[in-house]
């Protein structure tokens, strides 16, 4: 699912159902979730078969995939990869660097956030844009689908970048044609080497089976040739 809205440069891997849990997490990975509920457990030892899945499929073993700084997963060295997981669906996808820059994933289900979330995650602007896209095509959570955009700029941005980003750092636009969204960075980055100023991310969507899905990549020539 998840593969139609990113390059072919990046290994997918994704799981509808969760994996038989025996052997699956290597030690280092299965203390982590030692006292966690069932739920828990099964989410995250899928994510990290999945992720697994994924780096055999460009040829890299399949190592341990553990949280770093502010939980975000530590991949091999040369490597950019995201994992999602929600309701009924698992997902990790990698990419070799330098080729790939940025990459980040989200999904969630389609269905409206709780009470009071959409107000507390989006920017005045967005809150009017999605009222206005409910109404344009309503057989879409807007609300969620904006959540979940912004989940994927903070797993990309994060890495390349070390700068962690609030709900409101990122303001989100939407194009209905291309399924494809914008998000302009409101803490712009300039990388250390006196490069162009990073303001912005370039991302698809996905609506379908009951799930929303949303990506960022961001290639090494993207990145050089537009700054953002």
């Amino acid at each position: 699912m998840i593969e139609h809205i990113l390059p072919h440069s990046v290994a997918v891997s994704e799981s509808f159902d969760d994996v038989p849990e025996p052997g699956v997490l290597h030690p280092e990975e299965a203390r982590l979730v030692e006292n966690a509920v069932e739920t828990r457990r099964r989410e995250f030892t899928t994510a990290r078969w999945c992720a697994r899945q994924a780096l055999t499929t460009l040829g890299l073993p399949a190592v341990p995939i553990l949280p770093g700084r502010h939980g975000a997963p530590q991949w091999p060295d040369g490597v950019l990869g995201s994992i999602t997981h929600c309701a009924g669906y698992r997902a990790a996808v990698v990419a070799r660097a330098p080729g790939t820059v940025m990459l980040g994933i989200d999904a969630e289900p389609d269905a409206p956030l709780p009470e009071g979330v959409l107000e507390a995650i989006a920017l005045p602007d967005e809150q009017r844009l999605v009222r206005k896209l409910r109404d344009t095509v309503p057989e879409v959570h807007w609300d969620r689908l904006l959540f979940s955009t912004k989940e994927a700029v903070y797993k990309s941005w994060y890495p390349f970048t070390g700068q962690r980003l609030e709900f409101e750092d990122a303001d989100i636009s939407f194009d209905l044609d291309t399924r494809a969204f914008t998000a302009r960075i409101r803490l712009p980055y300039r990388p250390p080497a006196g490069g162009p100023a990073i303001d912005r991310l370039e991302g698809r969507w996905l609506a379908s089976k009951g799930l929303l899905v949303t990506a960022i990549a961001v290639t090494s020539a993207r990145l050089s040739g537009t700054g953002g």
